[in-house]
């Protein structure tokens, strides 16, 4: 990669120099056998990098140009990493939404991004086709599969169009700085309108060098990638990406078996999965009595919402003992931010987070800063109207750095509201709310749209959570305001664990009792006397089955008034 190559695609170019015929991708092509080994359809670094260059080729004398947004609906596989890297390679934006968000959000983002085209599989360009006057400007619509009505050109006659020999009339491959944008990535809008993010390519360098650095990845690697967009990273850092036998938009509802027998044929020594995931597979491991299915792992990512230390605990028992299990921190405008390590969690930070000091979230990543200022919920116009807080004073956090992002190209409006301008640089204000130790770690209390403030006084939604929680027939519970800021009451709903939800009106009495002297006995939630008990399990969404959809239950509250 020369000084004025800084397409991100470039790094797979040089990982394919280095190792052409290494594994980058396997992918499962038949169904597990008898001794759990199955067949799997493979890519090597090499092939990978000359297909995307083939369908980059392709889309540039098809008359795509750099700089147009084409919209991905390819489900993950070695396609969707293969479709990603051509994009890239053709200076075009990437937009990329995940389906969990449901189809309303979903076809509003997509309207919202004002796409040039859709590269889909044929489903997604048969709704895009009815839906095609949402989506005024797709003219450059690929077909990955069998093309119907809709027009455009499928992936095969694209490629085909990339393989034939050079010629002097041929558009140039573009030449990418830093600054060029490289793809729109959607929030999930679990606590606001989902927001379209710019990623650079230089955005895309800084993840990629500081997540090799901190996690020690090295070339040869072997990553089960539960979570889609790691087979991206995975894929420049020389990683063999082995997709599992799941569904990426329902990891709670993984088989573990599947990926045991993967971890077992390919020798896998990293893993990358939600929360969610992992709590399956560790219940999954001691329901059935099976002992360290996983003794290559030796390294665990686990993003998108704290790991409890439990689970962090018994997932050790199940992988290499010199393992390490790392929790990054951050969202889709800047990840990475901060990561902490098990063994941490496990003897320190995990009794604290159980006694309502909140979740620490670790140490930053070099050359993040981070401040807590004031909780405002309206813009802050300029850092020196933010108000910085002391250690151990909670705030809201902003932070900045290379992997930050600076701006919403779609929903531009809420620039104002999540931006601080600080002359070149911008801060992003995470919605999160929490707390620095002395040790520079920060400690998340959660989002600042989810605190319940009465008057003077505030809860805010983890540290009263924890209280709750610690009660043996509680599986989780939500802090939701009855009523509207700043004169709001506090409530806390209940989800049990299924073999200890009350069967009878006096079951259920007892336990909001027991419930509500644990409230009296903590400083954090004396001041709470309203608990329901639900007879459902809490609403939370289906990518990392924990974020807890509280706008929704303040809404059943409102409907109770």
């Amino acid at each position: 990669m020369t000084s004025t190559d800084r397409n991100v695609a470039a790094r797979l170019r040089a990982i394919a120099g280095l190792t052409p015929g290494g594994i980058a991708i396997a992918q499962p092509d038949g169904p597990p056998q008898p001794d759990g080994n199955r067949s799997y359809s493979l890519t090597t670094f090499q092939s990978l990098d000359e297909s995307s260059e083939a369908i980059a080729r392709g889309l540039l004398r098809w008359g795509v140009r750099p700089g147009m947004r084409l919209a991905m609906l390819v489900p993950f596989s070695a396609q969707f990493i293969e479709l990603v890297f051509a994009l890239l390679k053709a200076g075009v934006v990437s937009v990329l939404i995940d389906p969990g968000m449901g189809r309303k959000h979903l076809v509003r983002c997509l309207a919202d991004a004002r796409p040039d085209g859709f590269v889909g599989i044929p489903k997604a360009q048969a709704v895009r086709s009815v839906l095609r006057g949402r989506f005024p400007d797709a003219r450059w619509n690929v077909t990955v599969g069998r093309r119907w009505f809709w027009g455009g050109k499928t992936l095969a006659q694209i490629k085909s169009l990339g393989e034939k020999p050079l010629d002097s009339t041929d558009v140039a491959m573009p030449s990418v700085t830093d600054g060029d944008p490289a793809a729109i990535i959607f929030t999930t809008g679990s606590t606001g309108p989902p927001k379209g993010v710019l990623y650079t390519h230089g955005t895309f360098h800084s993840q990629i060098d500081r997540i090799r650095a901190r996690y020690d990845i090295h070339r040869g690697s072997k990553d089960l990638a539960c979570f889609p967009l790691f087979g991206l990273f995975d894929a420049v850092m020389g990683v063999t990406t082995v997709i599992p036998d799941m569904d990426p938009t329902r990891p709670a509802d993984v088989n573990p078996q599947r990926l045991v027998e993967a971890c077992q044929q390919w020798e896998i020594d990293q893993a990358f999965g939600s929360p969610a995931l992992w709590n399956t597979v560790v219940r999954w491991a001691a329901n059935n009595n099976v002992p360290r299915p996983f003794p290559t792992l030796k390294r665990v990512l686990s993003a998108g919402a704290p790991v409890p230390a439990e689970t962090m605990l018994r997932l050790r028992e199940l992988i290499d003992p010199d393992a390490d299990i790392h929790t990054p921190y951050g969202a889709t405008e800047a990840l990475p931010i901060a990561s902490i390590e098990s063994r941490q969690v496990i003897a320190e930070t995990g009794p604290a987070a159980a006694k309502g000091k909140g979740v620490c979230v670790g140490t930053p990543f070099p050359d993040v800063q981070w401040r807590v200022i004031a909780i405002d919920d309206g813009p802050i116009a300029d850092i020196a109207s933010a108000q910085i807080l002391p250690t151990g004073k909670i705030g809201e956090l902003m932070v900045s750095g290379p992997m930050v992002t600076t701006q919403y190209v779609v929903r531009a409006d809420q620039n104002a509201i999540h931006k601080v301008a600080d002359g070149d640089r911008v801060w992003h204000r995470m919605g999160d709310v929490g707390y620095l130790d002395d040790g520079n770690r920060f400690w998340f209390c959660g989002r600042k749209a989810h605190r319940v403030v009465d008057g003077n006084k505030t809860w805010f939604s983890v540290p009263c959570e924890a209280i709750f929680n610690a009660h043996p027939a509680v599986y989780r519970s939500a802090l939701v305001p009855r009523g509207q800021r700043p004169n709001q009451k506090p409530v806390v709903m209940v989800e049990t664990y299924p073999d200890r939800l009350p069967q009878t009106d006096a079951q259920r009495s007892e336990l909001v009792a027991e419930l509500l002297d644990l409230a009296k006995r903590n400083p954090l939630t004396m001041r709470i006397d309203e608990i329901i008990v639900r007879d459902s399990p809490l609403p939370v969404d289906i990518r990392h089955n924990s974020k807890i959809f509280r706008e929704q239950l303040a809404n059943e509250l409102a409907g109770d008034a």
